[in-house]
């Protein structure tokens, strides 16, 4: 018999070797769901190890994310469901999130578009009570998948989510616009780590040529989506904020302000329409 201290002791050294960074702790949480038990409570038991945890472990050691093996993943105060039809939510993306609560303090309606899991709208209609919000996404796949997320955190009477490309099929305006859009060059995603280039969808990564296609393809579309006085903000990739503020300007609206993420890379940067543009603010 092999224990589970045995088995985690194997594991780590094992996630080590692939490259995987906390080794220990991802045995821990793999562990964890294997056993059906929260993860603190894994060195409490002594009993043999679960026969799925091999299979379980195997997966990860292909660089297949974690967040898909287990099939949740924590943002904000939320818990989503993830799948392969959508990207893994990311600490960095709750820089978005942030800059909403500081930039639209009441928005009573909010729109995101490419909206994955539903994590910065289920995020920021956890934080404003009051607000309706929509979620856009080209794959009918994780339309459906942020709408579960919005039932599992009792959000769904405030939230609709639909098939479309960005907001074609969309009228009326909006207090607030979110967007974590495809911002990677389409000639260095096969550079990305594996757990990305490999298992998460091509479709949300790719940004075209230059990484700016998809920003180009909303900045056309918000002057007819912002209210008069809402802001849009958008995810950014590292060093993209001087060209997407280019191509905003094209279409009348105007950088207020850029939030930095953790690591201090400019990473949420927020949007209005020129007329109702007052001083500009710097990153941070």
């Amino acid at each position: 018999m092999t224990t589970i201290a045995e088995s985690l002791r194997a594991a780590t050294t094992a996630l080590a070797i692939a490259g995987i960074e906390d080794a220990a702790l991802e045995a821990r949480w793999l562990m964890a769901h294997a056993l059906g038990i929260p993860t603190n409570a894994v060195l409490d038991r002594g009993a043999a190890t679960p026969e799925n945890f091999k299979a379980l472990l195997a997966r990860r050691l292909t660089r297949e994310p974690l967040a898909f093996i287990l099939g949740h993943q924590g943002f904000w105060t939320l818990d989503l469901e993830v799948s392969p039809a959508t990207l893994i939510p990311r600490a960095d993306s709750e820089t978005i999130v942030e800059a909403a609560l500081e930039h639209a303090p009441n928005p009573q309606s909010i729109l995101d578009l490419g909206t994955g899991t539903g994590c910065l709208l289920l995020a920021c209609l956890a934080e404003f009570p009051e607000a309706f919000g929509i979620g856009i996404d080209l794959n009918q796949d994780a339309a459906a998948l942020a709408a579960r997320n919005a039932a599992t955190n009792l959000l769904a009477d405030r939230a609709a989510f639909l098939a479309g490309s960005w907001a074609d099929a969309l009228a009326g305006q909006f207090d607030l616009v979110l967007s974590n859009p495809p911002y990677i060059k389409a000639a260095e995603i096969a550079d990305l780590m594996p757990e990305v280039a490999a298992h998460e969808p091509a479709r949300a990564l790719d940004g075209g040529a230059d990484g700016l296609d998809a920003y180009r393809a909303i900045c056309i579309a918000l002057p007819r989506l912002l209210a008069p006085d809402g802001v849009a903000i958008f995810e950014l990739g590292a060093g993209q904020e001087r060209d997407v503020v280019a191509i905003a300007a094209q279409f009348r609206l105007a950088r207020v302000a850029c939030r930095t993420d953790l690591g201090g890379i400019p990473r949420a940067l927020v949007l209005r329409r020129e007329k109702t543009f007052g001083s500009a603010e710097g990153c941070g």
